[in-house]
């Protein structure tokens, strides 16, 4: 049993001490023990949210768990495990131990604070006899480094031409364009030389005063793309081209809106004042299940 405060024992005659190591699993004669420090994962694991997919003491009765404040164990028959099959002259038990996470919501959005867990146990038996052949062990690859810590900075501003050489600062706004004269704007990523963070626009869009949830506004990019609904639709540019001096290209993302005006729904007269863009971004790291790439491509 787990006896003291950093080492977790293993039952019967001979306890084992398992200090110092985050994972230990082994396959005995008909039985399977997995033990797991809280260490294992980046915040620590909450030892209580783990278990065995599929075996729990209401459906394994011979299953065991042991706990103390560092470690988790698991002992259990191979009957009570999960998947088994049979390759060459072996039959493989595979077994997983995964943590749930406390997710929270509120208002349509989500959130947790708690790290993600999953590790997988086979145990390879020759089927002339009971004498284990070896353990494998899969756990979830690391996620990916960030070269620096903290809020993410991002800004948006508009360029003086399609080659983004220069700016408007602040004291040439507001910028005065004639109806349908092409705006280029641009969204980056402040103060950060991680190349494989990747900018995503989710939406676009245009308002008449300054807050962005008021109701009279036009969308210009819809998750990423085009608004369809425009006769004149949003041209997304390509980022560091030959005449772009850009380090991180893929820190940025630019798009060209045709100038228009809002004018009032009912009597279609123009209601004058100016018009704003918003723009809500998520910034990405790739890997092997997340690309990081939006397709525009025909849509019904």
């Amino acid at each position: 049993m787990c006896e003291r405060l950093g080492c977790c024992f293993s039952p019967g005659d001979q306890p084992q001490c398992y200090y110092g190591k985050k994972l230990t699993a082994q396959c005995t004669d008909g039985q399977v023990l997995i033990t797991l420090s809280k260490e294992i994962t980046v915040p620590s694991l909450i030892l209580d949210s783990a278990s065995v997919l599929g075996v729990d003491p209401s459906s394994c009765l011979q299953m065991q768990t042991f706990k103390n404040s560092m470690f988790l164990m698991f002992q259990f028959p191979l009957s009570c495990g999960g998947a088994s099959q049979v390759s060459g002259n072996n039959i493989v038990y595979e077994n997983t131990v995964q943590a749930t996470r406390d997710v929270r919501t509120w208002q349509g959005s989500s959130i947790t604070r708690d790290s993600t867990m999953r590790v997988t146990v086979r145990c390879s038996y020759s089927q002339t006899g009971y004498v284990p052949l070896q353990v494998e062990v899969l756990t979830l690859p690391p996620p990916l480094l960030v070269s620096t810590t903290g809020p993410l900075k991002l800004e948006m501003r508009i360029a003086k031409d399609e080659v983004y050489a220069s700016y408007y600062i602040d004291n040439e706004y507001p910028v005065i364009k004639y109806l349908k004269e092409p705006i280029f704007l641009e969204v980056r990523i402040l103060q950060r030389t991680d190349p494989s963070l990747i900018l995503m626009l989710d939406n676009c869009w245009a308002t008449s005063t300054a807050d962005p949830t008021q109701q009279v506004q036009w969308p210009v990019l819809l998750n990423g793309c085009p608004f369809p609904g425009d006769a004149f639709q949003t041209k997304q540019l390509q980022v560091g081209g030959p005449s772009q001096l850009v380090p991180y290209p893929t820190h940025y993302q630019r798009f060209a809106v045709s100038t228009f005006t809002f004018v009032d729904s009912q009597d279609q007269q123009p209601l004058g004042g100016l018009v704003y863009f918003h723009c809500s971004a998520v910034v990405c790291v790739p890997s092997a299940t997340k690309s990081c790439s939006t397709s525009c491509g025909q849509r019904k």
